[in-house]
């Protein structure tokens, strides 16, 4: 294990903002807080961070003196668990995932004035067409699905990725007493937001619903086409005007971070041996989000491929990187050394002090 499991995360931060701020200046245009459930910046990574630190306290509070008793019973776990070494653990964690994940968000705005009239959506649908011999993959979706019950389904699952990732990066943060295991997740989401704002530079498309929104008309209407109406309407806008705009553009197909992130979660949870009900649940979920990707027309075929590898080298990268490599492998030399040893009934002997069969 590393001494300080977040090197790479922090210079991953430091170098994608640093990024970042380059290209605000370069182009002119400024850097804006990408707004999300609980509002602007300096008032939802306070909160978040509150909810985490309640979240590992008040539990173990409650176990050590009762509903009652919080108060008391919250200062003992802090004066004797919450030393300054996991505070300030948990807290670079978060900063790290935060400030690449805002840098992020301010690359991809950036996208359309850098590669200005570059996309490659009629290359992708095509691919799309040859892969599912000449259907095309939302359609057979439609068929098969419906679109008015499974849309409603499929709409909150995808929407519910919004405040679930931050929200399990807290309690791997919070509650894992091995730090490196935080350090693990926040590095590989981390590279989810910094590998995905690379695939979209170097294959700059819009995704179905933008390039073809007719075939996904007779869909009901749910959060996710609202989702995609306010984002087209932040592009028109940003597109018109970049530099007097006030909007962040946010549409971007290749390749599928909601896919990327969801994986890497399950892999995550997959290679660090976390209960059977959790492994499912993650996994379900993904398969769950890589259909609504397809079903709204979010995304061609190609970039769910890559962002299935953009999640598998997120977590394995940062695996390495905080010091976790070759953790499954000892985890089940670890359970098996806890089996207890395995009695050979005596075989007939071949005369050399083995057992002949």
């Amino acid at each position: 294990m590393l001494k300080w499991p977040y090197t790479f995360a922090v210079a991953l931060s430091v170098a994608v903002t640093g990024a970042a701020v380059f290209s605000s200046w370069y182009l002119g245009l400024p850097m804006k807080d990408p707004e999300g459930f609980l509002g602007p910046a300096y008032v939802r990574l306070p909160a978040l961070a509150l909810l985490f630190f309640a979240a590992g306290i008040v539990p173990a509070a409650v176990r050590r003196r009762g509903w009652k008793q919080i108060p008391q019973g919250a200062r003992e776990v802090v004066r004797e668990e919450w030393t300054l070494k996991r505070v300030g653990y948990i807290a670079t964690g978060l900063i790290a995932f935060y400030a690449s994940y805002v840098s992020y968000r301010n690359l991809k705005s950036y996208l359309p004035t850098y590669r200005e009239g570059v996309l490659f959506d009629r290359q992708l649908l095509e691919l799309d067409h040859w892969l599912m011999f000449g259907h095309n993959p939302a359609t057979v979706l439609h068929d098969l699905l419906g679109t008015d019950v499974m849309a409603h389904v499929l709409s909150f699952a995808y929407i519910a990725y919004l405040p679930l990732i931050p929200i399990t990066l807290g309690a791997f943060l919070v509650l894992n007493r091995d730090f490196s295991i935080g350090a693990w997740y926040a590095t590989a989401l981390c590279l989810n937001w910094i590998l995905g704002v690379i695939s979209y530079y170097a294959l700059p498309t819009l995704g179905p619903a933008f390039a073809q929104p007719s075939m996904y008309w007779d869909l009901a209407a749910t959060d996710v086409t609202e989702l995609q109406r306010s984002l087209f309407r932040n592009r028109v806008d940003v597109l018109t005007d970049p530099w007097a705009s006030e909007k962040i553009h946010g549409v971007a197909g290749f390749a599928s971070l909601h896919v990327s992130v969801t994986f890497t979660a399950a892999l995550f949870m997959q290679r660090t041996g976390q209960k059977l009900a959790i492994r499912v649940i993650t996994w379900a979920f993904f398969v769950v989000t890589v259909l609504a990707t397809i079903y709204f027309g979010w995304h061609y075929l190609a970039d769910d491929v890559a962002g299935i590898a953009i999640g598998w080298a997120s977590v394995s990268l940062g695996a390495w990187a905080s010091g976790n490599r070759g953790r499954r492998r000892r985890r089940r030399l670890a359970e098996v050394g806890d089996q207890p040893a395995t009695v050979t009934a005596p075989g007939p002997s071949d005369g050399s002090g083995s057992t002949a069969g």
